[in-house]
């Protein structure tokens, strides 16, 4: 039985890698973000995959009644590897030339996962959010969703083949009971463990089993919709049209702060299943997604996937695509003069017949091995392998601090974390009591301070979540409110709580909170703290230079200025944030809460702080440098009440 080549579902292909990209790209219409929910893309690439793979599969069952697992992993490595490693190997030499050591292990790290179809895995226990700033700069934090696909191609043929040899009357009532147990996990997996639900197979084996699902009934010709589809006709002609506008209105309506994937994600995902079930030639959307553009995009949809990330990260860790327009044009056609390459000269060749499989496995072995060798050095020089990265990074960095009974967590469900559990109860058991810094990026900015200058007998916690406000304590993805359970359950064994965060927000309109319903929601949330606790400290923010540290700008100071003088940088030194500071002041001590003022003790001054001793004291806009961690990190400890806790 012959698999019929169906244009339009390369058309749904175009419109998933395009909604993807776009949502990458991060374009800006009159300071909005239209495409908020391209991320969906993936979803649409997952149903298409199981309806497909199930297709393939079961054809051969039924005409057969065997199946060839040789035959069809061939294809699959033939359709995924060889592409996969030639954006590897020309990625490979921009990482070099522009990630930071640090950034290049990371990089190395993730492809290394990748090889193995279980980046999605690395992801998740690295603690990377996708959707968030760090994560854009990742080269390859998109072979997440290969990696959950490639775990589906190895178990699912063995899965399905087994159902169909010892309970086939039973295949689709298994498959929809999956589809059901695997979108419930989903939806309560995105409010409990939304991270976890983004990256695994068993909360994304829904969407594909929903593409299974149609498949199975278009082969065997059973079930109602069936019946349905070819006696209602005019659901052939509406039903696309609702299927298109689904997934039009994910796209442009869904946004990152959402639960997904969970029962929203039905909607994109019927979408696609009524264009896949009621499409026909005869119908509008059919014919457009049938059209040589769309059937085109989708041809090279894979290579387009592959190439626009990496190609978007190092745009932005080089500032190429930073507020112009122009150059995102230009990026857009590198990624799609790449992705034509990329099917035309490598996949189309590998996925050729006749080219013997044999020669092709030993050539992407070859090259495999070529890779893994790169990268094992990589790793072992820790990512040091550029003088000028090297040299970079030591001014800028700003890595988390780890030590025995001094670590922090920035992962919001931190009571799930097996380390964090385990290192925290032997370390209590040890010292009885801890420090616990409490906040956001600028708390373990702080957490990093009070480690380095601590005694070295020092027990250390550290709750630290970049971006998280404490008045949106019910923020699923913040940790504000199991902070306070974590406090109550550990009252008795808490040494001192030392609080701060970013305070250039209290200046906007942040989520369009107004400025004093912010102020007044933080200061409750510190009440809240101090009912359980009284040992609380409020340390309030520290002024921003707010000048672009980064690769380029440090690269072409070095080259012009070389530490004579920091001229190079203007002092936009935000001095709003005195006014902040004094109100943080005036509502700390109406609520007696005792409260450490940055901008008084610091007392910084751009033109003697911002560089010391051939050393920047920050590591980008607003966050402290290594050095300025110890720097500024000293000044803050002697001369407040925070030495009498430490050095008593």
């Amino acid at each position: 039985m012959k698999i019929t080549y169906r244009p339009e579902i390369d058309g749904l292909r175009a419109i998933a890698v395009g909604a993807v990209i776009l949502y990458h790209s991060q374009i800006t219409i009159f300071g909005y973000q239209p495409f908020k929910g391209g991320f969906i893309g993936v979803d649409i690439f997952f149903v298409i995959s199981g309806y497909l793979i199930t297709s393939i599969i079961l054809k051969e069952l039924v005409t057969t009644g065997s199946f060839s697992f040789k035959y069809f992993y061939e294809r699959r490595t033939r359709r995924i590897l060889p592409a996969l490693i030639f954006v590897m190997l020309v990625s490979l030499p921009f990482a070099w030339m522009y990630l930071l050591p640090s950034s290049f292990v990371d990089f190395s790290k993730s492809i290394l996962y990748s090889l193995g179809f279980s980046s999605n895995f690395y992801f998740y226990y690295s603690g990377q959010q996708y959707g968030s700033e760090s994560g854009l700069l990742k080269p390859f934090l998109h072979t997440w969703s290969l990696s959950v696909e490639e775990q589906y191609y190895i178990l699912f043929p063995v899965v399905l083949l087994i159902i169909f040899k010892y309970f086939r009357k039973y295949l689709i009532h298994i498959l929809i009971l999956g589809f059901v147990i695997s979108l419930s996990l989903a939806d309560w997996g995105s409010k409990n463990h939304p991270s976890f639900n983004f990256y695994a197979l068993p909360t994304r084996v829904w969407e594909l089993l929903a593409g299974s699902i149609l498949a199975y009934f278009e082969i065997t010709g059973r079930g109602e919709g069936v019946r349905v589809r070819f006696k209602y006709k005019i659901l052939n002609l509406i039903l696309p049209s609702v299927g298109l506008f689904l997934i039009g209105y994910s796209i442009l309506f869904f946004n990152d702060t959402m639960f997904h994937p969970s029962f929203y994600t039905l909607y994109p995902i019927m979408g696609v299943c009524f264009i896949i079930w009621f499409s026909n030639k005869n119908e509008l959307i059919t014919k457009i997604l049938s059209t040589k553009l769309f059937v085109g995009i989708g041809l090279i949809s894979y290579s387009l996937y592959l190439w626009h990330y990496p190609i978007f990260a190092f745009a932005r860790v080089n500032q190429f695509i930073d507020g112009n327009f122009i150059n995102k044009i230009m990026i857009g056609l590198v990624i799609f003069i790449l992705s034509f390459i990329s099917y035309y000269f490598v996949e189309r060749f590998f996925r050729n017949k006749k080219n013997n499989f044999y020669k092709i496995f030993k050539l992407i072995f070859f090259l495999i091995l070529i890779i893994l060798m790169l990268i094992i050095f990589i790793i072992i020089k820790d990512g040091k392998v550029n003088k000028t990265n090297v040299f970079i990074e030591k001014y800028i960095s700003s890595a988390l601090y780890r030590e025995k009974c001094k670590f922090s967590s920035n992962n919001y469900n931190f009571f799930n974390e097996i380390f964090f559990k385990k290192e925290f109860l032997n370390c209590k058991k040890k010292y009885n009591e801890f420090i616990l810094i409490l906040g956001d990026s600028h708390s373990r900015t702080l957490f990093n301070s009070i480690s380095k200058i601590s005694s070295k007998n020092e027990f250390i916690i550290g709750l630290n979540q970049g971006g998280c406000r404490p008045f949106d304590k019910n923020y699923k993805n913040c940790h504000y409110l199991n902070a306070l359970t974590f406090i109550n359950e550990n009252k008795n064994n808490i040494k001192i709580i030392l609080f701060t965060h970013k305070g250039s927000f209290f200046l906007t309109n942040y989520n369009q909170l107004p400025i004093n319903e912010q102020l007044n929601k933080t200061i409750n949330y510190l009440l809240e703290i101090k009912k359980i606790n009284n040992k609380l400290l409020f340390i309030g923010p520290h002024l921003e230079p707010n000048v672009e540290l980064n690769y380029k700008s440090i690269l072409n100071f070095l080259n012009k200025n070389n530490f004579k003088d920091n001229t190079y940088f203007k002092d936009n030194t935000n001095f709003d944030l005195i006014e902040v500071d004094k109100k943080l002041k005036e509502v700390s001590k109406k609520n007696n809460i005792k409260y450490i003022s940055k901008v008084d003790i610091l007392d910084f001054k751009f033109e003697r702080d911002f560089i010391v001793d051939n050393n920047f004291t920050f590591s980008d806009t607003n966050h402290w440098s290594e050095f300025g961690e110890v720097y500024f990190g000293r000044k803050l400890v002697f001369n407040s009440i925070i030495k009498d806790i430490l050095f008593p």
